[in-house]
């Protein structure tokens, strides 16, 4: 009796329609978390109040000795650019690139227009921000040279932004549970990575990066949360998997 209940369509249809809801109340509940992080630590730094933090995160990679100086040598030096790379517009870019024109092969329509949305919509949010707050970058000898505002790190938030929605989409078609963690937590990985570097650079305060990556965050799942309820409600098709 129970398992005829449980196969039945009525069933079934009540049971994608509450756990649906229930993701997206979630999705509702951490984007706002998210949001309202960025904007408290985007308050706390204009007062003033982040500078001691931001002070002693990034006296951690310089050497005591001479504070111009990172620590640790030459050939970490080069690991963490190569990592830190891995946020750089140009490599985003051709990932994206690449990615979408997959999708697009594999009939994946709605995928690759997530990716596309997710990722421009993103940089463009990170370009504005930037222009607004204007905070200029730590007064540092660098590994790199640097062009635009440091506040939010724009690396932090465009690594989380693509990762996290490129680990989204994957995970939807792991066929297995630990599959689709593994997938998710690569893409969480490669955003600490990016965000970290440039820590360890001396190009960006701590509050830069973790405003970048609430915000990162939270706009890679605004993104796949509107694209989940327009294909729950029928307002977008959801593209066949090829054969």
């Amino acid at each position: 009796m129970l398992d005829r209940l449980v196969q039945s369509p009525a069933y079934r249809r009540l049971h994608g329609f509450v756990t649906g809801e229930a993701r997206l109340l979630a999705s509702i509940a951490i984007v706002s978390g998210l949001i309202l992080a960025f904007l408290q630590i985007a308050d706390e730094m204009i007062e003033g109040e982040m500078e001691a933090f931001d002070q002693a995160i990034l006296m951690l990679f310089r050497d005591p000795a001479n504070l111009e100086t990172t620590i640790g040598p030459v050939w970490l030096h080069e690991m963490v650019r190569d990592i830190t790379a891995l946020g750089s517009f140009s490599l985003l870019g051709l990932i994206v690139v690449g990615v979408c024109i997959y999708l697009l092969l594999a009939r994946m329509r709605a995928e690759a227009l997530l990716v596309v949305t997710s990722v421009v919509g993103g940089t463009i949010l990170s370009t504005l921000l930037k222009m607004g707050y204007n905070r200029p970058r730590p007064d540092l000898t660098t590994m790199s040279e640097q062009f635009t505002a440091s506040f939010p790190s724009g690396h932090a938030m465009l690594s989380a932004v693509t990762f996290l929605t490129l680990g989204a989409v994957l995970s939807r078609f792991a066929p297995t549970r630990p599959l689709r963690f593994f997938t998710i937590g690569m893409a969480v990985l490669l955003t600490l990575m990016v965000g970290l570097s440039r820590l360890y650079m001396g190009v960006h305060y701590p509050s830069d990066v973790l405003a970048g990556w609430c915000l990162g965050a939270a706009w890679a799942l605004i993104c796949s949360t509107v694209a989940m309820y327009l294909q729950r409600t029928g307002s977008v098709r959801k593209d066949a998997l090829p054969e």
